[in-house]
This record gives C-alpha cells, structure tokens and sequence, in this order.
C-alpha cells in the first residue's frame, strides 16, 4: 500500500534548499520559527516541578489492555506529585494523560503537527503544539525526571534509544527509564543482550539502565525514588 505523503515543516527544514527562493522560506528564517517554539516551551514548563514523560502507540485503542496499562501509570505518577508529560495525542499518550487527570494531577500534552494520527486529545491541562520534532524532544527531557515507555512503534523506538543515548554518555544524570509490559519487551531485551551486548557493541551495565514491569506503582515508586 503506497503511503501518502504531505510535507511539514520538518520535512521543509530538511530538504534541500533551492536557490532564489523567498527568504520567508530559507533555513535563516526557519530559525527564528524555531527559536520562537523554544521560548515558547521554556516559558509554558518551566514551572510545572517534577514530572515523568510517558511514550507510547498514538494506535491504541481505548479498549486496549496496554491503554489501561497506560492510564493507570500516569495514576500512580500523579498520586505521587509527579506531573504527566506526553506527546498529547490519542492511544497511550491520551491513556496517561487520563489517569493523571483522573487523579487530579497537571497533565502536559507536547503535541507535534502530522499530517495524519495526531491531535490533541481531552484530558490536557497545558498543551503546546510544536512544528519540529527536535524541539518538541528538548522539551520533554528537558522538564522530566525520568521516562516510562510503553508499547509503541518506530516513535516510541526513537524515544526509548534517544533517552537510552542520553543516559549511556552522561548528558542526563540519574534518569530512570522504565519499560511497561514485560511480554511486549522480551524480543528487544533479548536482542539487546545477545547481539548488542554478546558482540560487545554496548557494555553489561547499560542494560540496568533500563527497569522492566508491568505494575505501574512499581513503575511510578522507581521514577520518584531515582
């Protein structure tokens, strides 16, 4: 099945410039857009203390067992004072965003502009909209003391192994990432440990980097006591 394909604004900064284009549509006017969704996101987080960054499939639907799954760990992090950032839209991000609202927690929505799947889902108290994705990611590590990644696609993929990157070279200290649903998981564990770490590509200790459940007071206890 072809996909469809529409450009965005990522896909306008990356591609390559042509020459006597308007300036409006030049790289140097793209950042000052930038620097505007930057100023933005500091001005709108910076004072909303501790929170947790939950990743996870925009697809899930609501009768899913991982979106209760999802709706109970942002729960047990708003039980627990920490407030609930996610990527603002349907599946898993809507899940925690639920639970955190459900428990009276503040729930963050960081929401990115795609041509299909994603918009902003109800359960939001603050919801900022992003154009680019670099920017969108600054914001949630930035604000976050740690990450719970559910099950989820090449998204949540690039998020896990962002954060995962991040923590392994020590551009963020002390930063639990938690891994919900043990099934789910299994493959890629046992891949990371048998290729990546059988061939010597990543060392023993980077897999305790990463704390595996399926109990989201488990999930929320570790985010806090990290």
């Amino acid at each position: 099945m072809k996909r469809l394909w529409t450009e965005n604004e990522d896909a306008a900064l990356l591609r390559t410039q042509e020459n006597g284009r308007d300036f409006t549509h030049t790289d140097t006017w793209r950042v000052f857009r930038i620097q505007s969704e930057i100023v933005n996101g500091f001005e709108q987080l910076s004072k909303v203390g501790k929170a947790c960054t939950v990743f996870g499939s925009a697809r899930t639907p609501e009768d899913h067992p991982y979106y209760a799954l999802a709706r109970d760990t942002g729960k047990a992090l708003a039980q627990r004072d920490i407030a609930v950032i996610t990527g603002g839209g349907p599946g898993i991000m809507q899940a925690a965003n639920e639970g955190a609202h459900a428990a009276g927690g503040l729930s963050i929505g960081c929401n990115i502009e795609l041509p299909h799947e994603q918009k902003a889902n109800p359960y939001l108290d603050i919801d900022i909209d992003f154009r680019y994705f670099f920017v969108r990611k600054l914001m949630l590590v930035k604000y976050s003391i740690g990450f719970v990644i559910m099950p989820g696609g090449f998204g949540t993929m690039d998020e896990l192994f962002e954060a995962l990157t991040l923590a392994q070279t020590g551009k963020i200290a002390a930063f639990p990432i938690v891994l919900m649903g043990r099934e789910y998981w299994s493959g890629l564990l046992q891949w990371l440990k048998s290729a990546m770490e059988g061939q010597g590509m990543i060392s023993p200790v980077d897999l305790d980097l990463l704390m595996v459940t399926d109990d989201p007071d488990e999930a929320a206890e570790h985010i806090v006591g990290s």
